[in-house]
């Protein structure tokens, strides 16, 4: 496997032996299946989680990393093509990628949104130009449309948690922040939510649904494991019966990249997940959400802190799943 730049880039069969791997590395985490090789990470935007999961899971799995963060100890990166680089980037990643890639036997890459044209970020142009680029397998560790490593690891939360796939029910619910946030996590979780076969309702204020083409391909994925995607403002009736939710903000399509999404989002700081919220749930339902979190703005301190909360649990994951999918990239599967 050389490239894992979604979800959907895993079959069936595969996906289902690296969750399988996944538990089984929970239990025994220190094993020797990347002795010798080295993960070649780089960072165009902050991390926490999938830096710290990533260097820690190829060091338990006897292999080594090296990071690069772009402007922050190393030259900016220019991925524009055509581009006069006279400005702050000083390297194109048309050099920087295979170079880095001499360097390792598989590259992760970190690339957000730009958030300037809807249609470039649906079409995740910059991340697929650098998995392109790649002479070694190549991992997306987060663009502008995509989180797969997270949607991997949710897969696995929800699993553990014991949540139904098909039958099962989670609202994947908008959120207050005060900025616009990329649509990837958003679009991942809705991805893995329908493939599990789930019935998925994407709750969120007017101004905010997700892309057509993201709530399309989810409800393709939906129709092949017997599951549903809608989509409402409805909050009682999204959550009526609901097993999970999972908090996510994310900016308004239609006013993508432009200033009037400031002033329609200030309408709606309503929108923080508060214990009211699951009254028409499952009385155990749960809560989830990718972290970072601003508490009393996307959740409140009560929620998040209560024993809904799998968020804990859900970041550890990460660690977990990674581990997983790089035995599966760099051993052809083997362990």
């Amino acid at each position: 496997m050389r490239r894992f730049l979604d979800l959907a880039d895993l079959s069936a069969e595969r996906r289902e032996a690296v969750l399988a791997r996944a538990a089984q590395l929970e239990r025994a985490p220190v094993r020797d299946a990347l002795s010798g090789r080295v993960v070649g990470l780089v960072f165009m935007n902050p991390s926490v989680r999938t830096l710290a999961s990533m260097q820690a899971g190829v060091a338990q799995l006897g292999g080594s990393t090296f990071v690069v963060t772009p402007g922050q100890g190393s030259w900016k990166l220019e991925h524009r093509d055509g581009v006069v680089m006279d400005g702050d980037a000083a390297e194109h990643v048309r050099e920087a990628i295979p170079v880095l890639g001499s360097y390792a036997d598989l590259l992760g890459v970190r690339s957000f949104a730009e958030g300037r044209s809807l249609d470039d970020d649906l079409a995740d142009v910059t991340m697929r130009k650098m998995a392109d680029l790649s002479p070694v397998p190549f991992v997306n560790l987060e663009s502008a449309i995509a989180h797969p490593c997270q949607a991997l690891a949710d897969w696995k939360t929800l699993d553990d948690l014991e949540v139904p796939r098909r039958g099962g029910r989670l609202v994947l619910s908008w959120a207050y922040h005060p900025k616009p946030l990329p649509l990837a996590v958003a679009a991942s979780t809705l991805t893995m939510a329908a493939m599990r076969g789930m019935t998925v309702t994407v709750l969120r204020p007017d101004g905010f649904e997700l892309p057509a083409p993201v709530m399309e391909r989810a409800k393709r994925f939906a129709a092949e494991a017997g599951g549903v995607v809608r989509e409402t403002g409805d909050r009682a009736a999204a959550m009526d019966g609901a097993h999970v939710l999972y908090a996510k903000s994310w900016a308004s399509p239609a006013h993508y990249g432009r200033p009037e999404d400031a002033a329609l989002r200030a309408r709606h700081r309503d929108w923080c997940v508060d214990e009211p919220w699951f009254r028409p749930a499952v009385r155990d339902a749960r809560f989830l959400h990718c972290l970072p979190v601003r508490r009393n703005v996307k959740v409140t301190d009560a929620v998040l802190d209560g024993p809904r909360s799998a968020v804990i649990a859900q970041a550890g994951n990460r660690l977990h799943a990674q581990k997983a999918l790089l035995i599966e990239m760099l051993t052809e599967g083997h362990p």
